[in-house]
């Protein structure tokens, strides 16, 4: 369309052609813009009477126009027509009905105050309704913006002001309360992560002092075992040097040294093998106290006393009986403070019973009652320790009745059985 009306466009005036006439050279122009040139060529014309020269816009060219001027030139009647048809089209229609395809709204229904096709009248949702016709709606309709705008008071303008102010201070406080709480939230949170973190951190200091107790107990034995596998070995190549010796008197000498070291080596007691037993462990202890933790008690939520409680099953073994190489004394150094009451208390029943065998077995039995209470009434941590030196104990006691056994009478000797059993039942729980 641009195209088009760049065609119909005059290149004298720059508008669309009106009354378009054709000159002798076949270029066309508005009769006003022709009377125009030709007024202004006449005047400073001196061609010959009875004909008027004129030059063409476009082409440049002169050309002689009869007397009668302009209106003698033929008109350009299908441009005419073409500009008559764009101009036409080019005028605004009036909007179609959205229920009713490529019908135009014409008409205006007074009821529903809303512009309507003519199926909406006869057919549609305004059947019945009075209408009245564009025109005369738009003039008494006209007033109605004026109407609405006084309507449209300056105290009605200061309450919109006023209330939009209000907003927006409402707004304001509430992001103020919304930043004050973010900074509450990651303030609290951030205490929280502090408090875990200390937690934590107490907790992993009890297992690496566990650790160090771990450590302190199997290196010495570790240290101990690899010195013995090294002595061994060179023994062995000491034992294969001796065989290669052919000299009498160095084979002699070397068999000597050879045979003292190995018995000196054989007769070296193996060190006993140490089962420690780490308590309480980590996961049953956490999931037994910290579900019962409240985010208020935190503080206060309880850290484990990680402790390695020693039980002793020996590999090492003496030459002839079998038993562990430790007295009662080495014992007794390794024993937990909490256990030590149990250990008294065997003790003090052993020296009751051998020195009056028939009255102390009531008061070994008596006293046998008090420390089974005692043992029950200690807490579940506490009593692994407990048996695991128990068990430790009776492996003493056995060294000690062995020692003691000529010395004890037939009743101890019985009443020391019993207590044995007891023993075993108890560390096999």
């Amino acid at each position: 369309m641009d195209n088009l009306e760049e065609d119909l466009t005059c290149s004298v005036c720059y508008s669309l052609f009106s009354d378009p006439r054709v000159l002798p050279c076949s270029h066309t122009f508005c009769k006003t813009c022709l009377d125009n040139l030709l007024q202004v060529s006449t005047n400073y014309s001196i061609w010959r009477p009875l004909r008027l020269p004129l030059k063409c816009p476009h082409c440049r060219s002169v050309v002689e126009l009869p007397p009668a001027g302009v209106d003698a030139l033929p008109t350009n009647v299908s441009l005419r027509a073409i500009v008559e048809k764009y101009q036409m089209d080019s005028e605004p229609r009036p909007p179609s009905c959205p229920e009713h395809h490529r019908q135009p709204l014409n008409m205006y229904c007074i009821q529903d105050r809303q512009l309507i096709c003519g199926l909406c009248l006869t057919v549609g949702q305004h059947h019945g309704h009075p209408i009245d016709d564009l025109q005369a709606a738009f003039i008494r309709e006209k007033r109605t913006p004026s109407q609405l705008l006084k309507r449209l008071s300056e105290e009605r303008w200061a309450q919109v002001c006023e209330l939009g102010e209000q907003l927006e201070q409402e707004k304001a406080c509430c992001e103020g309360v919304v930043r004050q709480d973010r900074q509450e939230v990651n303030q609290f949170f951030q205490t929280l992560e502090v408090v875990l973190a200390r937690k934590r951190q107490a907790c992993l200091d009890a297992l690496d002092k566990a650790g160090a107790e771990v450590s302190r107990a199997y290196d010495p034995l570790i240290h101990q075992v690899k010195e013995l596998q090294e002595e061994q070995l060179d023994l062995v190549s000491l034992g294969s040097s001796v065989e290669d010796e052919d000299s009498p008197l160095v084979f002699l000498e070397k068999v000597h040294l050879f045979r003292e070291r190995v018995e000196e080596f054989i007769k070296t007691p193996l060190p006993s093998v140490m089962t420690l037993s780490v308590t309480p462990r980590a996961a049953e202890y956490l999931q037994q106290h910290w579900p019962v933790v409240t985010i208020g008690s935190l503080e206060e939520a309880p850290v484990p006393k990680v402790r390695c409680c020693a039980r002793c099953g020996g590999v090492g073994s003496e030459a002839g009986g079998g038993r562990s190489s430790r007295g009662v004394q080495d014992v007794w150094g390794e024993l937990q403070p909490t256990t030590s009451v149990v250990l008294l208390g065997l003790l003090l029943l052993l020296v009751v019973l051998w020195v009056n065998p028939v009255g102390g077995a009531s008061l070994g039995f008596s006293l046998m009652s008090r420390l089974s209470h005692l043992v029950h009434s200690l807490s579940s941590e506490l009593i692994t320790c407990v048996w695991d030196t128990v068990g430790r104990a009776y492996t003493a006691a056995g060294v000690a009745v062995d020692r003691w056994s000529s010395q004890l009478s037939a009743v101890g000797v019985r009443v020391f059985e019993h207590l044995a059993a007891l023993f075993k039942t108890l560390t096999s729980r």
